[in-house]
């Protein structure tokens, strides 16, 4: 794997809000590969976060990529509000999938947003199988969804290794994607378990650095010194 593979989110829920859109254009500058952008209905999870009323503010601004992260217990309610603001993903939580979820997953892929399914540490990785056909992207919580500044849950790597192995075994081209506490101390774990995509709050991103175009650039530089390390051992 090379740092070209590996996909680096950065989310802006711990970002410097009361200047977002110029920390948006810095990571667009930084060659940072996409936004995530978590909403949160203070029911699924007991916080709020962004709202998607401020897609249309940020979401013609730059040209990197939204991955709305939807941490809410009636996702199809958000749906239309968001879609009509081109973002490039939706995320929804396995969690809620059992009401509804085959359906929600194309309802969304009809109508030309790429689907991903994020699973909490508490939830097994088990009922994925049903879903492998809808979906390109699964995110592993690495953290109880909700808050920043949580501690890295180690047994969330076993998930990232079974959709690794899965997708390798069935030729699959789904991302595996991290969220929570990914940093200096985890790069390596995920990375190795099988991770290719790195969401980056305060900890790996915006509190590393007091200047954003630093702390893009460390990161990068940490990254690929592991790749290095790997393909020498």
């Amino acid at each position: 794997m090379t740092l070209s593979q590996i996909k680096l989110s950065a989310s802006i829920m711990c970002a410097d809000l009361g200047n977002l859109r110029e920390q948006i254009k810095i990571l667009e500058h930084g060659k940072i590969d996409m936004i995530h952008f978590d909403v949160m209905d203070g029911h699924f999870v007991p916080n709020l976060a962004l709202s998607p009323m401020m897609l249309p503010w940020l979401k013609p601004f730059t040209s990197l990529p939204f991955d709305v992260h939807l941490m809410v217990k009636n996702p199809e309610k958000l749906l239309d509000q968001i879609i009509e603001n081109n973002v490039e993903f939706i995320t929804v939580h396995i969690e809620i999938l059992p009401y509804y979820g085959i359906r929600l997953l194309n309802t969304i892929r009809k109508r030309g947003v790429k689907v991903g399914v994020a699973v909490n540490p508490l939830t097994s990785i088990d009922n994925v199988k049903y879903f492998l056909d809808y979906v390109d992207k699964f995110t592993i919580m690495t953290v109880d969804p909700g808050f920043a500044g949580q501690q890295f849950i180690p047994s969330a790597l076993q998930k990232v290794k079974y959709l690794a192995f899965i997708k390798k075994k069935k030729k699959l081209h789904f991302d595996i994607e991290v969220d929570g506490s990914v940093n200096s101390s985890t790069f390596e774990k995920v990375l190795n378990a099988g991770a290719n995509v790195l969401v980056l709050g305060a900890s790996g991103l915006f509190n590393k650095h007091r200047d954003l175009q630093s702390a893009i650039t460390m990161v990068k530089n940490e990254i690929e010194a592991l790749l290095q390390k790997r393909k020498e051992s």
